[in-house]
């Protein structure tokens, strides 16, 4: 069968040709037609299969056969991965090369403006990753009222990626009215059931049995022990035969690890992973394709979406722990019927891995012998206190996160210091202070104090209390001896010949240290109207707290005898101290439950708390 017996348009069996597609692929040929019909389909196939041209060209014919105004998005298509996203852009491109619709592309790992700018422009076709296409939908950028076609692209990989949620949430923005494309490799009892509740009556397609690997890949398994697998992977690929590869890790790290090792043996290698910036990624993966780049090692976010033509070998540096992976792994190469190898490296460790493998296939994975790194270690993995292995990488790779963090918390440290080598002259600085008498130094201090300086310099009695950590003074007492710094006579003459010198016995410095004293501890609950405030019991006065001023005889005078002397005064006609008090700093420390005093503020607490005799 050819793309003309599809029932295809000629401007796209004109991009196609120019493709050298010749006969569509067994997905191509059973998808197609219905998905032209406008019926939903279920399609359960293989990466390398062809999915894209199978979804992507009935969408450009229908949307081209019924044009709208305004370029409002009609079809969506829904990826797992950055990179199946662009590789599902470029095809749509690439087959919609000769119509006049629109696409664009949406993901997360850049900067959010060019993509607004497109969505702006207007566009009839959008390929987006969940993340972003939910950020730019909260923020207003998204609509999808007018949408007709909706496809999800490797349903079980959003699973596995924890996106199912997202796709949830997604589907509620979208009309009911639509049709829908879905696709999947595997079909796990969550797929099953977001398809039962997403597809109305869907053509079912089925090419290859779930999770069966491509028959055309040769399968090659080597035992090796973990120290020399850099040294094996770096002697196979320098065979001829392996014209590029792609090597899986198991951890970020690994990634790096094994890139740098084929680095340093002479072999062009890059690592792709999701600790790389997009930009990174794009252009390592752009790299590998042009051929600038024989080996692209990856973590399993590249297991699928990846498109390489042409790809001769694919080498699984570690086990993955799902069977599946494994398929999705090695489906890298032998792609639309060419032939490929895929190589394993086991470690005494992984042979548990290993047995799910070779059930899943339902035949063992070939062995070869005979290698110069045969397995010598023959140790049992060790476990954690749930009999679970404890992976040598994954621990390897959650040291080097520490030893990385340690880096930056110690550079970020260094980030708020002077550099090393001022730092080295003021040590050698101090210990020639240290020599000198505390007289001296003090003098040498007062003369380097510029002639106008809007702070005082720290003393060191205060700069060991700010040290030791401030504590709120307890005495009136306490608090002035903590105000007042220990001088000598001698150093008292040298400071006092500065214009920042302080008395600390002068007027402003008690007020302050008496704001200290003051200075509440605990919130301040609100305070109720006068009214309720004349009924209550008042507190017995502290006798250390009256003022000398009051007569002897009024400390003793009986309670009732006082209260009628002072009355209390209506609001209005109390003195305007008390209302200019309100809204000075003491509210402010009582409102807020601060416990900053005096000192902290940039005026003295005291002020509101002394009668003015021009204000009375």
């Amino acid at each position: 069968m050819t793309f003309d017996a599809l029932g295809l348009c000629a401007p796209i069996l004109s991009a196609l040709a120019d493709l050298d597609y010749e006969k569509p692929s067994p997905i191509q040929e059973k998808a197609i037609p219905p998905a032209l019909a406008g019926r939903d389909v279920l399609g359960c196939a293989q990466t390398g299969t062809g999915k894209t041209c199978a979804f992507a060209a009935p969408i450009l014919q229908r949307l081209d056969a019924r044009p709208v105004r305004g370029r409002p998005i009609r079809a969506l298509i829904l990826t797992p991965t950055r990179e199946l996203a662009l590789q599902i852009q470029e095809s749509f491109e690439a087959y919609g090369k000769n119509l006049p619709l629109r696409s664009a592309v949406i993901f997360g790992g850049v900067g959010q403006q060019p993509q607004v700018d497109k969505l702006k422009e207007g566009v009839d076709i959008l390929v987006a990753t969940p993340g972003r296409l939910e950020d730019l939908h909260n923020q207003g950028y998204i609509h999808v009222e007018k949408l007709e076609i909706f496809v999800l692209d490797e349903a079980d990989r959003m699973l596995d990626m924890g996106f199912i949620h997202d796709v949830k949430k997604i589907l509620t923005w979208l009309p009911r009215k639509k049709q829908t494309l879905f696709f999947s490799a595997t079909m796990p009892p969550e797929v099953q059931g977001l398809v039962d509740s997403l597809l109305t009556d869907p053509v079912k397609v089925a090419v290859d049995p779930v999770s069966s690997p491509v028959e055309v890949i040769d399968q090659k398994l080597y035992y090796v022990d973990r120290g020399n697998k850099s040294k094996l992977l770096a002697s196979l690929i320098q065979r001829p035969e392996v014209k590029n590869a792609l090597v899986f890790t198991r951890t970020k790290h690994g990634a790096n690890k094994v890139a740098g090792d084929l680095q340093k043996s002479g072999i062009s290698s890059a690592a792709i992973h999701g600790n790389k910036s997009q930009t990174a990624r794009q252009q390592a993966l752009a790299d590998f394709k042009a051929g600038r780049v024989k080996v692209l090692v990856a973590t399993d976010i590249a297991a699928r979406g990846i498109d390489i033509e042409e790809l001769s070998h694919v080498f699984n540096y570690n086990l993955p722990d799902v069977p599946e992976t494994y398929v999705h792994r090695i489906g890298r190469t032998g792609r639309a019927g060419h032939g490929g190898t895929a190589v394993s490296f086991c470690e005494f460790g992984e042979k548990e891995l290993l047995a799910p493998i070779e059930k899943l296939l339902k035949k063992p994975i070939p062995v070869v012998d005979g290698h110069p790194w045969p397995m010598e270690v023959f140790e049992a993995p060790k476990r954690d206190q749930r009999g679970r292995i404890v992976n040598a990488d994954d621990a390897e790779a959650r040291q080097a996160a520490r030893e990385r963090k340690k880096i930056r918390d110690e550079a970020k440290k260094a980030a708020g210091k002077p550099a090393a080598a001022p730092q080295t002259e003021k040590a050698a600085a101090s210990e020639a202070q240290k020599k000198e008498t505390p007289v001296s130094k003090r003098q040498k201090k007062a003369a380097a104090v510029p002639a106008k300086q809007e702070k005082p310099a720290q003393s060191p009695a205060s700069g060991k209390r700010k040290a030791a950590g401030y504590r709120p003074s307890r005495t009136l007492e306490e608090a002035l001896t903590a105000m007042e710094p220990h001088w000598s006579e001698e150093e008292r003459r040298a400071q006092k010949q500065t214009e920042y010198y302080r008395d600390p016995l002068a007027g402003d410095v008690v007020m302050d240290a008496t704001a200290r004293l003051l200075a509440p501890r605990k919130p301040a609950k609100a305070q109720e109207p006068p009214a309720k405030q004349s009924g209550r019991k008042k507190k017995k006065p502290n006798p250390q707290s009256v003022s000398p001023a009051v007569p002897e005889a009024q400390k003793r005078a009986p309670k009732a005898q006082v209260q009628e002397r002072q009355p209390s005064r209506p609001q209005a006609d109390r003195p305007k101290r008390n209302r200019k008090r309100r809204g000075g700093p003491m509210e402010v420390v009582l409102r807020l439950g601060s416990q900053k005093d005096s000192t902290e503020q940039q005026g003295s607490l005291m002020k509101p708390y002394y009668f003015n005799p021009d204000e009375d």
